[in-house]
């Protein structure tokens, strides 16, 4: 008896495993060409050298050209489900689709940094 247990579990799990995998799903791939017609809200602020914002506060709006694809993507998702704070951030956040967030992100990605021009 004290055998059967395990060996009715490791079997169980043999039948469930294939399961589990398929029901995760895997992240969509981003297509840069799809966010560079998807950016026009980020890039009134993210797309300006120097530029600042005075809602809520005032800080430096980051620059996210060149960023790393996961960092944004991950960025993007804490903002919509709140674990980041800042309220126009969330608001643009909540109206991606996980679809919209990896094209953004391949498009941000791939592109060169944002630097003062002389």
């Amino acid at each position: 008896m004290s055998k059967t247990v395990p060996l009715i579990c490791a079997f169980a799990l043999a039948l469930l495993a294939p399961a589990l995998t398929f029901a995760q799903t895997a992240a969509p791939t981003g297509s840069a060409a799809a966010g560079a017609t998807k950016n026009a809200m980020c890039t009134g602020c993210h797309g300006i050298v120097g530029w600042r914002t005075a809602y809520p506060e005032v800080y430096k709006v980051p620059k996210i050209g060149g960023q790393h694809r996961d960092y944004i993507i991950k960025a993007l998702m804490e903002y919509k489900n709140g674990e980041r704070s800042h309220p126009t951030m969330r608001a643009i956040a909540t109206s991606l689709s996980e679809q919209d967030m990896a094209d953004l992100a391949a498009y941000y990605s791939g592109s060169a940094p944002v630097t003062a021009s002389k």
